[in-house]
């Protein structure tokens, strides 16, 4: 007797373990590549979303049960789903239907929807219905599913293989209902979860605990590879049966499990089923009592022939054997009924035994359920995991213990996870009108989305537009004519070559484009560079006061870096990288066009800008100045990436602002006299649409942006692309949706009503982390909004959509460029290196993969590698005045 108890009784340790292997399982499960090997299968069941508490509407059901069609209309107000209306009928099914033609199956089903609906009354023009299929299919959408095989005694030809929703529907439309359109097929176990609710909270977890056994849980979408979907998060139907088909129980199988599978129709297979099932359970318990009674520990003077019948010992049985209150009388009764004849000794043992097999069942039960919960707080990256878990079956409702060893095993198990569970009201009623209404929401959701979002969603036409544009507009730009006048500047640089690997010395570099100044010199050599630099801060006061004083600030901080690095007895070629709008005239001769920045120093406008820093050393009585460049920043990362990639003649900025340069050919530059070689064009191309040739694309979004900033209406472009906007673009989609009661319940809070709170890197960090929750509500949390899950999706479809139109407008631009070099030059295939810096391209987790992708889709002739700048402004601006001085040098 107590060999027999023991058999049945798991270590803590042995359910660790198969806790792990579970999870295992499931990941098998998800992947394309093992998916086929996996015995926990792990099915999508494109069920994005779980009730919200605001569906409203009749719902149609139609279930297809053992021998009856059940037929259902499910009303909910829209009040949190706690009072839906209900109404159904049932039809007993003829027998020869479920072995007859598939048409007349559908047909029957709708003849029975047809004769419900002419008894029920419903206002709406549209029925939308859920289909309940108990059958193995292979789903692909929520309302598109083939049929894989029958089972459960059905055998209709001409299913298999076939989509049942399309064979559900037209059989509807014989019956000329066309205003009901199913809209979504599911199982029980999905059905489940979705009926029940709690506080406000739905559950993301359902548990069948019946004659078979299964589980589904809302898994983060893009773990779930056998489906396209990646955003948001998707019911997976574990269908964990089959849990241990591979050998991974064999050690917790006693001798009578194996018995029990021997004998039945399936041997070997849906092992972890057979350990938990209702359908089992009771030949489980027969077995054990046939080798007691061989073993004459029970039943001395019996006659057991009885019990060597199949199915004699029902588990309906065996759970009133372990849960009546009355002793071992209810024992004594079932067994006298089976014609044996046991004493009280016999009715203890065997009640014993009977709570030794359910016991281990709601215990594997457990440990199955630890698995799911600790896989989704892993995967949600959550430290603690609070989740309602829906329950149904037989063995829930008839053994009082088990929620109690169902808590219990899992606090032992996944002690980070809290499981509440709950009795599923009509999983298969209710449940399904509740998958079809959350369907309905979110298509009519997804309609007000994509109607929002529409006008930012570029097509391949809309972008070949813009890229004819640039081009356009380059031409004008570079014209005698039409320079003044264009929007792109294409202004000369005067720099004539990139690096050849040949520039050799000591350079210093000046960096000068904020609050901050740096001062660099920078040592050429065959092995390559090195660097060392000071940074200086300019004060407010210098930033706002004299030109004279700003610059000899900047001289007076050359001065002391020359000290410190032992330099005063030398005169360095200078590199000046000067990131100001400039007219420039040659190479060392700017003049300032503009203060931008914060800087408002009086007497520069209109004046040299090297000429400023010249005079300034005069007064400093400093002679050992030779400043041979000034460059933009822009250049400056061309000529970096030069140096390590002869092929880089492209320079490109997409961080705070956007522009890009390239090497034209000098007989296209009429703004310059001569008609040999290249030189450097700085392009300005944030200016882009400040013409109004962009109208066309800029959204109602981009317009109030646009009037929100210090420059309306001009670097248009710039506004479209860069990091200095694309926040602001962002919130005010969220506010507009949130005006229509499509995030946020239709509740912003005061901080999102505030301009320039949702910087840029707030893109980066929802798109870089998906829906991980701790990084995304750390940003609404910071926002003060009360966000669900669903909301949280919703920012990063807005966040993605933004900085891929950025990506993709950044990429026409280049196609304009690169593909103007390649007529340039005559070729029929340009192969081009792009030097590219600036904190959107490099740290955004899409941007430099959506530029790239888009810049090979519309310019297929041209080769171009992308090369990151190691400091553009720094070490650029060095190459610059190195590279002329190997170009001046006798």
């Amino acid at each position: 007797m107590q060999q027999a108890l023991c058999a049945f009784t798991i270590p803590l340790e042995r359910l660790q373990m198969m806790k792990g292997h579970m999870m295992q399982a499931m990941h098998t499960g998800l992947s394309c590549q093992t998916h086929a090997q996996a015995t926990v299968q792990m099915l999508p069941t494109y069920v994005c979303s779980v009730p919200d508490g605001t569906e409203e509407g009749d719902f149609l059901v139609v279930e297809l049960c053992q021998s009856q069609v059940r037929t259902l209309m499910v009303t909910l107000s829209g009040d949190g789903n706690l009072s839906p209306q209900m109404v159904y009928r049932i039809f007993d099914m003829p027998e020869d239907i479920m072995h007859g033609v598939g048409e007349a199956l559908f047909d029957f089903m709708a003849q029975c929807l047809s004769k419900f609906l002419a008894d029920t009354s419903s206002i709406q023009e549209r029925l939308p219905l859920g289909f309940v299929f108990p059958f193995s299919c292979h789903k692909t959408k929520l309302d598109k599913a083939v049929l894989i095989s029958w089972s459960k005694g059905f055998s209709c030809s001409g299913v298999e293989g076939k989509d049942v929703v399309q064979l559900l529907q037209e059989a509807i439309y014989k019956q000329e209902l066309y205003h009901v359109d199913v809209v979504a097929l599911m199982n029980d176990t999905v059905g489940t979860m979705m009926s029940c609710i709690s506080s406000g909270r739905p559950c993301e977890i359902s548990l069948i605990a019946d004659k078979g056994s299964n589980c589904c849980f809302m898994a983060e979408a893009h773990l779930v590879e056998m489906a396209e979907e990646t955003s948001g998060r998707m019911c997976v139907n574990t269908e964990w049966g089959c849990f241990g088909d591979d050998g991974m129980l064999s050690d917790i199988l006693t001798p009578y499990d194996e018995s029990m599978d021997n004998e039945s129709s399936s041997p070997g297979v849906k092992r972890f089923e057979k350990l938990v099932g209702t359908l089992y359970l009771g030949e489980i318990v027969r077995h054990v009592l046939i080798t007691l009674i061989t073993q004459k520990a029970l039943f001395n003077r019996s006659d057991i022939a009885v019990l060597k019948k199949k199915g004699v010992l029902k588990t309906q049985q065996v759970l009133e054997i372990i849960n009546n209150e009355e002793g071992t009388a209810a024992a004594k009764r079932i067994l006298e009924s089976l014609g044996l004849e046991p004493n009280e000794q016999d009715c203890s043992r065997v009640q014993q035994i009977c709570q030794a097999v359910v016991t281990r069942a709601a215990t594997l039960h457990a440990a199955a359920l630890a698995a799911v919960l600790s896989f989704m707080c892993r995967s949600r990256e959550m430290e603690e995991l609070l989740v309602n878990v829906a329950v149904d079956g037989e063995l829930y409702h008839s053994h009082t213990r088990f929620k109690e060893i169902l808590q219990n095993v899992i606090k032992l198990l996944a002690p980070e996870c809290t499981a509440i569970p709950l009795p599923s009201t009509d999983g298969t009623g209710r449940g399904a009108a509740m998958v079809t209404a959350v369907a309905v929401r979110l298509e009519a959701r997804r309609r007000e989305v994509n109607e929002v979002l529409a006008p930012l969603r570029l097509s391949r036409a809309d972008l070949a537009k813009v890229q004819a544009l640039m081009r356009q507009e380059m031409e004008l730009g570079l014209g005698r004519e039409t320079s003044a006048t264009a929007c792109v500047r294409m202004l000369p640089t005067y720099v004539c070559h990139t690096p050849d690997g040949t520039e050799r010395g000591d350079f210093l570099a000046l960096d000068l484009g904020g609050t901050n100044f740096r001062v660099l010199v920078v040592h050429v050599s065959q092995e390559g560079i090195q660097m060392a630099s000071e940074i200086y801060v300019i004060p407010t006061a210098i930033m706002q006061g004299t030109g004279e004083q700003l610059f000899d600030h900047i001289m007076d901080c050359i001065i002391d870096f020359q000290l410190k690095q032992n330099l005063m007895e030398q005169v360095l070629p200078l590199g000046f990288t000067f990131s100001f709008p400039c007219q420039q005239v040659g190479l060392d001769k700017a003049f300032l066009l503009s203060w931008t920045k914060g800087f408002c120093a009086s007497g520069c406008v209109g004046q040299d800008v090297v000429q400023l820093l010249w005079e300034a050393a005069r007064r400093k009585n400093h002679s050992a100045l030779n400043v041979v460049a000034l460059v933009n920043d822009t250049v400056g990362t061309m000529m970096s990436c030069g140096y390590d990639d002869p092929k880089c003649e492209i320079g490109l900025i997409v961080g705070t602002g956007t522009n890009a340069c390239y090497m034209e050919e000098m007989q296209n530059v009429g703004t310059v006299e001569g008609e040999q070689g290249q030189m450097c064009i700085n392009m300005e191309w944030g200016a882009f649409g400040n013409n109004g040739c962009l109208d066309h694309i800029f959204t109602s979004f981009d317009t109030v942006v646009d009037e929100q900033t210090i420059n309306p209406g001009k670097q248009r472009f710039e506004k479209l692309i860069s990091g200095m906007y694309l926040g602001e673009i962002v919130r005010h989609i969220l506010l507009a949706m949130t005006e229509r009661r499509l995030l946020f319940k239709g509740n912003p809070s005061p901080k999102l009503l505030t301009k320039d709170i949702f910087p840029t890197k707030f893109l980066s960090t929802i798109e870089l982390h998906g829906l991980a929750l701790r990084h995304v509500q750390a940003i609404v949390q910071d926002l003060e909004l009360n966000a669900t899950f669903e909301d949280c999706v919703l920012m990063r479809e807005v966040c993605q959509t933004v900085s891929l139109r950025a990506a993709q407008l950044c990429a026409a631009g280049l196609a304009a460029v690169v593909e103007k070099m390649r007529e340039n030059r005559g070729l029929d295939q340009l192969t081009v290196t792009v030097g590219v810096d600036g904190t959107l391209y490099k740290l955004h987790p899409n941007f430099s993969r959506n530029v790239q992708k888009t810049l090979q889709d519309l310019a297929p002739n041209c080769i171009v590698t992308f090369m990151p700048s190691e400091d553009g402004s720094g070490k650029g601006a060095a190459l610059v005045a190195a590279v002329a001085s190997r170009t001046t040098s006798p």
